[in-house]
């Protein structure tokens, strides 16, 4: 988890989804608009990306089954530039096998629609990929459990150099990695989805998800919550700002072996005392400003 827009062949992009809101056949709810005054912000109902407010049990929902499907008509372009980057869509998910970071998105997206034009559903395994074909159907595996489970990515994102899937809420949660924020995973590309993408014209009109949304990944201006000697006791504190406040936070290690909690990054230094002044009144340590 708007208008669409024509996009010449160097794509100008904003977020993945448009200002009108998608309703899902499973929330039955349409997102209403809200803004804070950021370029884009307006597209959403929520400021901050969170869990969901009714959590749904997850564990018996059936993964998507791999097929051939007609690539999607607004996903596909041959190149898009987001923050000033340029991606190249692969013309084929063939043998496609990658190590990285996930990450993942919930309640702010939900109901708006993806790259691919489907409305954006927090609980079904999707994801989301910079480059891929859309759809690509996938198997993610989180390398430090061992959990496994087959996804759908339909979207695009996230754009963060540190990152490479984006998964829905419900797919982090079955691969054990929404507490966390982040995991490390392995994305091996499934046979379903091994056609060449359709490329469409230069005027197709595409969306690509959350780029002005968060800061971009050049940014160095952080808070610090809190330092704690046990990645447990970080991995607390940053459940705690997530489920209360819905904040973006990361848990980093120094030279004295704590975990230090870390909010942020911030596009300038007036979006981040806003932040701080916003934990501090929610009754949490008034954050201290950092840089890396």
């Amino acid at each position: 988890m708007r208008l669409w827009l024509a996009l010449s062949l160097t794509l100008l992009v904003s977020a993945c989804a448009t200002t009108t809101p998608v309703t899902t056949p499973d929330s039955g709810q349409s997102p209403s608009q809200a803004g804070n005054g950021a370029p884009g912000s307006d597209r959403y109902a929520h400021d901050q990306d969170t869990a969901p407010m009714e959590r749904r049990d997850v564990a018996s929902l059936p993964e998507p089954t791999p097929k051939q499907e007609a690539p999607s008509r607004y996903g596909n372009p041959k190149t898009y530039s987001v923050w000033g980057k340029t991606y190249h869509v692969l013309p084929s998910a063939k043998g496609y096998v990658a190590e990285g970071t996930a990450s993942w998105y919930g309640q702010k997206f939900h109901g708006y629609r993806t790259s691919s034009g489907e409305p954006f559903d927090m609980y079904r395994f999707t994801a989301a990929h910079r480059t891929l074909p859309l759809p690509t159907y996938a198997r993610v595996t989180n390398l430090d459990n061992g959990k496994s489970l087959v996804v759908r990515i339909n979207d695009r994102g996230p754009f963060h150099d540190d990152r490479l899937i984006d998964l829905s809420w419900a797919a982090a949660v079955r691969l054990g990695i929404e507490q966390h924020g982040t995991g490390h995973v392995r994305v091996e590309a499934l046979s379903g989805t091994d056609s060449p993408a359709e490329q469409p014209s230069s005027t197709v009109p595409t969306a690509v998800r959350a780029a002005v949304d968060s800061p971009p990944p050049s940014s160095t201006l952080f808070l610090q919550a809190g330092a704690f000697q046990t990645q447990a006791a970080a991995q607390r504190m940053q459940m705690k700002l997530r489920t209360e406040l819905g904040v973006a936070s990361q848990i980093r290690n120094n030279e004295q072996g704590l975990f230090l909690v870390w909010l942020g990054p911030y596009r300038n230094d007036s979006e981040r005392q806003q932040a701080r002044t916003r934990v501090s009144q929610a009754g949490f340590d008034s954050p201290m400003p950092v840089s890396p």
